[in-house]
């Protein structure tokens, strides 16, 4: 009977000890490492931005999509790109984030623990380079319009959404695969992402091809732009000095100007706006993922950190459609006519450089200024 008993306190024990070891293995977590309310904190927040992040992403794309002239936009079809991006990750990665921080571990099984992690660095891929693709753009537009046509044809914007997309994911199928690394559980914060095998990992290899090398791009790419129009408003200055000399032939040339230029320079004016507004949405992305692409490369040890750099990566897939609303009278018209259900949408244009157009089109005019070059 005694050694009945034992035997069966035995296998209890044993059987304890598996559950205990499961429960590691699969993302328990000690609740002193993770304070319940910083989990509570973070379940709420990325339930929200999920709610948040998929009805404003959904809203941008069918607004833009609604809108003919916006959809032969050239640049539209990389916010739409980058819209859509946003929108997986709000529908997709942000709901099992809400589950494994409500649970303090997580509970959904290996596939989706794997597909957790490509969904999330893809779209982060994806994000950066549908923003290359917007100021490469831009720069083409303002330094080098008589090849513009040539390049943003129909087939050739496809052939760039393409491009985006399998790149990005592309980078993500040796870890998919365990060739390199492998998707999984980390036990320490009980999150889904890409971890060692063998010792080794294409983390850092992958920040720098999909998060820094695309940044450095983007950087150059407004530099560039920024010489173009500094080189351009001096040679202006330049020639307006020298004409000062003769006031009547000034005038003469004030008059033609006002005539004729009055639209160049309004047109002027909003590419420089729009400019600007493309570095604040690159610059809030930037600000918004820059730490938690640091931790995960660096593995910094430290759960509360990770989960307030998690937050604040989570805003990124939120905050571009309030900034469109918020900056751009265009994008607002185009958000009210959807909302409000106004089909009429002859009441304002939304015209730019038709792909495929010819010179004419490689200049915008004064509304389309605004948003051939809308940021993401």
């Amino acid at each position: 009977m005694d050694e009945q008993l034992n035997m069966t306190t035995e296998a209890i024990m044993h059987l304890a000890l598996q559950q205990s070891a499961t429960a590691a293995s699969i993302g328990g977590h000690p609740a002193t490492q993770f304070p319940r309310s910083l989990t509570i904190f973070a379940a709420i927040s990325a339930i929200v931005f999920s709610i948040v992040g998929v009805l404003g992403n959904l809203i941008t794309v069918v607004a833009l999509w609604r809108c003919t002239r916006l959809r032969r936009n050239a640049t539209t079809a990389f916010v739409i790109s980058l819209s859509c991006s946003d929108f997986i990750f709000s529908a997709v990665n942000l709901p099992l984030t809400a589950s494994r921080y409500l649970n303090e571990a997580w509970v959904l099984g290996d596939t989706l623990c794997q597909v957790f992690p490509l969904f999330f660095y893809g779209n982060v891929a994806v994000s950066l380079l549908s923003m290359v693709a917007i100021t490469v753009n831009r720069y083409v537009l303002i330094s080098r319009a008589e090849i513009y046509s040539r390049i943003y044809t129909k087939r050739g914007i496809a052939l760039m959404l393409v491009a985006i997309w399998t790149l990005s994911f592309s980078l993500l199928v040796p870890p998919l695969l365990g060739v390199w690394g492998t998707l999984g559980l980390d036990p320490d914060t009980f999150s889904c992402t890409i971890l060692k095998k063998n010792g080794k990992s294409p983390k850092k290899l992958l920040f720098a091809v999909g998060f820094l090398l695309p940044c450095v791009v983007i950087i150059v790419s407004y530099a560039c732009i920024y010489w173009k129009v500094r080189t351009s408003r001096k040679n202006l200055e330049a020639h307006q000095a020298k004409n000062n000399n003769n006031q009547q032939q000034y005038q003469q040339q004030h008059v033609q100007l006002r005539k004729s230029g009055n639209k160049s320079g309004f047109q002027k004016r909003e590419d420089s706006r729009v400019t600007k507004l493309m570095l604040i949405i690159f610059m809030c992305f930037l600000l918004c993922f820059l730490p938690l692409m640091i931790a995960n490369v660096v593995d910094i040890d430290s759960p509360s950190l990770n989960v307030i750099a998690s937050i604040l990566a989570w805003a990124s897939a939120v905050i571009n459609p309030f900034i469109y609303a918020g900056t751009n009278k265009l994008y607002r018209e185009a958000y009210r006519q959807l909302l409000c259900a106004k089909r009429d949408a002859g009441k304002f244009s939304l015209g730019g450089p038709i792909v495929g157009g010819g010179a004419g089109n490689r200049v915008l005019n004064s509304h389309s200024s605004k948003f051939s070059s809308q940021p993401t």
